[in-house]
């Protein structure tokens, strides 16, 4: 079956000691041209993908140094989308105003942002920053991509938020489905249909999930008749692994119908 990308990564990171350790460079597909990134879409027939900067060492200036690159990208090839790096951090003001502004660009569909590096939903000179985000998406028709994970700063706890206060009339992608046992079981539980009943633009997908969540949500999707135009396919490259995620979602979402618009129907609506 065809299949879209919804979010992978462009842009190679130096090694960093994560966690106390020694340097290391755990994202070893990483890819660091355009070239490159189109042989893979190639070998993996991905017809389109949304491409978004490599991100993860914690030197803020680095993911932001990719943002042309993934604009450039989406220029030179149609099967490409871009991402922009943002952050609502207040240290990061400058650069993320410097990438704001190439939200007008051709090509541009979308804006992603994460908390691994910092900050939280609430705090109180993080707010400005959000705000100047959201308006920016609004303005430009734009997707908010916001990373999910358990605990902390990404528990969907938090990330939920975002969806409270800005999904009404901006389209919010929850990358990772809540990233894990809790995030899953909170969003398939109810939150996640809740959501959308109340009409939020919210969006997910699938990378990085327990075996369980992928089969449940199917199920409470048909249980409940929403949220089959929801969910998108997504590699993660090169942090996920194609292979694995295009298994994952194929064998879970065994409905014909509901996984061509996983694998590639709603990525059309929000990126075509």
């Amino acid at each position: 079956m065809k299949h879209c990308d919804a979010h992978r990564h462009l842009g190679v990171l130096p090694a960093y000691p994560f966690y106390g350790g020694p340097p290391i460079q755990a994202d070893i597909t990483a890819r660091g041209t355009i070239k490159e990134l189109l042989r893979d879409l190639d070998e993996e027939k991905t017809e389109r993908a949304l491409v978004i900067p490599n991100y993860g060492v914690p030197q803020a200036d680095l993911a932001f140094s990719f943002n042309e690159l993934v604009v450039e990208a989406a220029q030179t090839d149609e099967r490409i989308r871009a991402g922009l790096w943002v952050s609502a951090k207040p240290q990061d003001t400058d650069l993320t105003a410097k990438a704001l502004q190439l939200a007008g660009e051709d090509g541009v569909k979308a804006l992603k942002l994460s908390f691994l590096l910092g900050g939280q939903v609430d705090q109180e000179d993080v707010r400005p920053g959000l705000e100047k985000i959201f308006a920016t998406a609004r303005t430009h028709n734009l997707v908010v991509h916001v990373h999910t994970s358990p605990g902390g700063a990404s528990d969907i706890d938090e990330i939920g938020k975002l969806v409270e206060r800005y999904a009404d009339d901006v389209k919010l992608h929850l990358v990772h489905f809540g990233g894990g046992m809790s995030g899953h079981i909170k969003l398939i539980g109810g939150r996640f249909f809740d959501w959308i009943e109340q009409g939020k633009q919210v969006y997910t997908d699938l990378s990085w999930a327990i075996g369980f969540a992928p089969r449940w949500l199917a199920q409470e999707i048909d249980r409940r008749g929403l949220g089959h135009d929801r969910v998108l396919f997504a590699s993660d490259q090169p942090w996920g692994d194609f292979t694995g995620e295009y298994a994952r979602l194929t064998s879970s979402f065994v409905d014909g119908e509901l996984a061509g618009r996983a694998l590639h129907g709603t990525f059309e609506y929000l990126y075509n």
